[in-house]
């Protein structure tokens, strides 16, 4: 096939007029031709050109129109809205195109990567943000660019992957488009800062006091052993490890992903591409269940676990409510996660036990089926005002006389 402009420019219409092509030309001769690669490399790069003076035209900022004077007699002065730039509705239209170049065109990636927009922790709902604003607002310590990718902006505001981040007023900036994670993995870093996941295992900010974070890592990996360990057994395969989590605030625990395996969002588009080729070992993200050695939940469940000591562990005994509460914990985490629960019968099964425990009831058992009796039918209500003899309603026969017009 013969195009001048690449997949992810095909929405550019144009004529190209040049005199250093033959006057006898076949599909194949141009399809050839050196002019024609030189043409085409050209063309892309006018067009990401034009593209990019096009995204750096402003918007109007608010003004202040002309006094008015109310019923009352009072001056008032109204601010008129102020016009987003341009490019932001253009953006919204085609900026899966830019994104798709990205992916394709790797000579290009640096420029193109230049015109890309977001949503981000700090933008407003109608404005968007460069990967160029994005560095120029970082923290001098700052040396990545955290990206969360996720179904829609008002779930990531709310995810608890993003308490840590509010806490140290960092900017992440959100990937709710399908291509997005696609795009960022291809293009792994701009301005030469990285790109980083916040749902990742293992996050470290530069800001904090190295020495003491290793202190409270090592001293909370000892006191937590037992529980660690313990609830690796009854996880099994479901999780890949459990680590003491660093960044969790008001949530017990939450699931992450490994650094180099699939995260919720990805493992979401996988499942929902039909002829993705891929099996479950490829699309299941690498779990990692991060528990918050701070929280109350977390000592209670260290409180009811067996020992380290395998030979106090074997005489430990473990109540139902602890063994209900730790899986609990667990689901709560894979949905703080992004994750779907795997086993929804097991779930339902705790919540029906928890549900009888909060209600005091006895037993699940139901009611006695019942056998109302049967009930006979009543007759019709008649009214009687307003008939005849033969029971017929004179109002409705006007041209009929009333028997009480006869005197008898």
């Amino acid at each position: 096939e013969f195009d001048l402009m690449p997949r992810y420019l095909s929405f550019i219409r144009g004529v190209v007029d040049s005199d250093d092509l033959p006057l006898n030309v076949n599909r194949e001769t141009l399809q050839e031709s050196k002019i024609i690669q030189v043409v085409k490399k050209k063309l892309v790069r006018k067009a990401i050109e034009m593209i990019r003076k096009f995204s750096q035209e402003e918007g109007k900022p608010a003004e202040v129109a002309e006094a008015e004077i109310d019923a009352d007699g009072n001056v008032e002065e109204k601010e008129q809205e102020s016009v987003p730039p341009p490019y932001n509705a253009w953006y919204k239209k085609f900026g899966q195109s830019i994104k798709m170049g990205i992916i394709d065109d790797e000579p290009n990636r640096g420029k193109l990567s230049k015109l890309l927009r977001f949503d981000s922790s700090k933008s407003d709902d109608d404005d968007m943000i460069s990967l160029e604003d994005y560095v120029g607002r970082m923290k001098d310590w700052q040396t990545e660019i955290y990206v969360f990718a996720g179904v829609s902006k008002a779930d990531l505001e709310t995810s608890h992957f993003m308490e840590k981040f509010n806490e140290k007023d960092l900017e992440v900036i959100y990937l709710t488009e399908t291509v997005d994670e696609y795009m960022v993995q291809n293009m792994r870093e701009f301005d030469g800062k990285k790109f980083t996941p916040i749902t990742k295992d293992g996050l470290k900010f530069n800001d904090e006091d190295e020495d003491l974070m290793k202190r409270r890592d090592k001293y909370y990996k000892k006191q937590l052993k037992p529980l660690t360990k313990w609830l690796k057994q009854i996880y099994g395969p479901a999780v890949m490890k459990i680590s003491i989590s660093k960044r969790l605030g008001s949530t017990p625990a939450i699931v992450s992903s490994s650094e180099y395996g699939n995260s919720a969002n990805m493992e979401r588009i996988m499942r929902a591409q039909a002829f993705n080729g891929a099996d479950e070992s490829q699309i299941r993200a690498m779990r990692i269940l991060e528990i918050n050695p701070r929280h109350p939940v977390i000592h209670k469940l260290l409180d009811g676990c067996p020992p380290e000591d395998e030979e106090e562990a074997k005489e430990f005994v473990i109540s139902d409510e602890i063994v209900d509460s730790a899986w609990m914990m667990f689901d709560m985490a894979m949905l703080n996660g992004g994750f779907p629960i795997d086993d929804k019968e097991a779930y339902s099964t705790r919540t029906m036990r928890l549900l009888k425990s909060q209600m005091g009831l006895e037993s699940l058992a139901l009611e006695d089926e019942v056998n109302p009796p049967v009930e006979e039918e009543e007759a019709p209500e008649i009214d009687l005002d307003g008939l005849g003899a033969a029971g017929i309603n004179l109002d409705d026969y006007p041209g009929i006389m009333n028997m009480d017009d006869f005197d008898v």
